[in-house]
């Protein structure tokens, strides 16, 4: 609110609360969690700011992004290690792709500031010159989830604050410390207070009170379906814009033609990012029967060449679940589709000896699976890669869109046609051609079906965060326009009586 941390309002009162390092189980952050009042205090905060922010120009809006990417890059081992200490994920992801992705998103956005469209001014009537304006909205309400919680709190905030909103960001309270490194490097790049608020909270308090908050003008939520329901339901109550990335259960297609070791190295590339904590990570692996074994093959060997270890060590692939309660529900979801019938071929448990301190789980396997299991319908959201085979690409197509998420998915075929059918046909966010999980800033992130609405990155974001205005001007300058007789007839003339006319 004022550019730097505060104690919640409640003081020692406020509920203590220790974020976890999940690779050893020890605390690496403690402080109080914030509540209603809190989030109150940074509504009033962000309403005041963003009424000069909004008005200022946009290319003043660009230099402080500009200067704010500048910070970020100054910073970036500090946010590469709290990303990992906080998440568990390897140093290399946070290095190399979760803080150089934040940074290039940041920089983009500067540049995008300047960049608001709308229709050329023209005359779309004859009697009026037509205008259209992008304006704010206001301030925008954000939460952003535990599993990138850097680069997504970036994809909420740096979009609205381009647009010119102001933004109360609620971080989840077990990865709040790098959303709060982004808003000092903001501060210190000249970001007015009041214009990033990041309030760190439980989300049935902090998050319901922030989504319902009468000063909020639209909600941004990055998290499960089922809560992403919720968070519609509450924004109902106030008619707010409401925008919503959620899960994912995507469908990794393998054609008859496919580059087999290029699907291999994809899938588990694909199925392991983040530990596969990852919405977009490749989960349902769909398979020519041709192919296969060999595809099933190729991927156990290569998982259970996969490292797991201590995050903060480069040669690490795979660090830890989020929690103890994830890595369980987890290994639940395996064996139930053990019990269910379906073959474990590689992994399935979670390591011992010197890993079993934290939240780990070994990369799995799961073949033999009926298309009604619940571990091929449900989103596992951990290192699990399920196959099945097909014998016609209708059928895979089929199989793609049999799921109610709609969020990414990939097409491996060598056939530009069948690549094109794939791409148009499969129903989702995302489809990538033999390759799965690449994203870049100038390009849109979002899904369809139960996997939400609304695109995050790209310039398409940046009108997620406007309204949109028409203004619209007469061009004649006459009182009595012609359309108001539509309303009412003109009596001010008096009618000639024709009896008084000449012979």
């Amino acid at each position: 609110m004022d550019g730097a941390r505060r104690a919640p309002l409640a003081g020692d009162a406020a509920p203590r609360h220790e974020v976890v390092d999940p690779a050893s189980g020890r605390a690496v952050a403690v402080g109080g969690l914030a509540g209603p009042a809190d989030v109150d205090a940074a509504v009033e905060a962000a309403t005041r700011a963003q009424r000069e922010w909004g008005a200022a120009p946009p290319a003043e809006r660009s230099t402080v992004m500009h200067r704010w990417a500048v910070e970020l890059e100054a910073v970036a081992d500090e946010l590469a290690r709290a990303e990992t200490s906080q998440t568990g994920k390897p140093i290399r992801l946070s290095r190399e792709f979760d803080v150089p992705g934040t940074i290039d998103n940041t920089a983009f956005f500067a540049g995008a500031a300047r960049l608001l469209e709308g229709r050329a001014a023209g005359e779309y009537s004859a009697d009026h010159t037509s205008v259209v304006r992008r304006e704010p909205l206001g301030v925008v309400g954000s939460i952003a989830p535990w599993n990138y919680p850097l680069q997504m709190a970036a994809w909420k905030v740096l979009p609205a604050v381009a647009a010119g909103d102001a933004i109360v960001l609620k971080p989840s309270e077990l990865t709040p410390l790098t959303a709060l490194l982004m808003a000092e490097a903001g501060a210190r790049a000249g970001l007015p207070a009041g214009v990033l608020n990041v309030v760190t909270g439980a989300g049935p308090d902090v998050g319901e009170h922030l989504v319902a908050h009468p000063g909020v003008a639209m909600v941004s939520f990055t998290g499960s379906s089922a809560v992403g329901r919720r968070v519609m339901s509450l924004a109902a109550g106030s008619a707010k814009r409401v925008h919503l990335e959620l899960g994912g259960k995507a469908p990794f297609v393998v054609f008859d033609d496919a580059d087999l070791e290029a699907a291999v190295h994809g899938a588990v590339a694909g199925a392991l990012i983040n530990t596969g904590q990852d919405c977009t990570a490749a989960t349902r692996a769909i398979v020519h029967r041709s192919l296969h074994d060999d595809f099933v093959a190729g991927v156990a060997d290569l998982m259970r060449a996969v490292r797991l270890g201590d995050p903060l060590d480069d040669d690490t692939d795979q660090g830890p679940l989020i929690s103890r309660v994830h890595q369980g529900r987890v290994a639940a979801h395996v064996e139930r589709a053990r019990a269910e019938g379906a073959k474990v071929v590689c992994g399935g448990a979670a390591p011992g000896g010197a890993l079993a301190a934290g939240a780990y789980y070994e990369p799995t396997l799961v073949a033999g699976i009926d298309r009604t299991a619940s571990i091929w319908r449900d989103e596992v959201f951990g290192p699990v890669l399920c196959v099945v085979p097909f014998d016609d690409d209708d059928t895979a197509i089929e199989l793609a869109n049999d799921t109610e998420y709609g969020l990414a998915a990939s097409a491996w075929t060598r056939d530009v046609v069948r690549a094109g059918r794939a791409t148009r046909e499969i129903q989702a966010g995302c489809v990538w051609v033999n390759d799965h999980i690449p994203i870049i800033s100038e390009m849109p992130h979002g899904g369809v079906k139960a996997s939400g609405f609304g695109k995050d990155m790209s310039a398409y974001s940046l009108e997620e965060y406007t309204s949109v205005k028409h203004v619209m001007t007469d061009l004649t300058g006459t009182a009595r326009k012609p359309w108001h007789r539509t309303v009412f007839t003109d009596r001010t003339t008096t009618p000639v009586d024709s009896s008084e006319e000449p012979a």
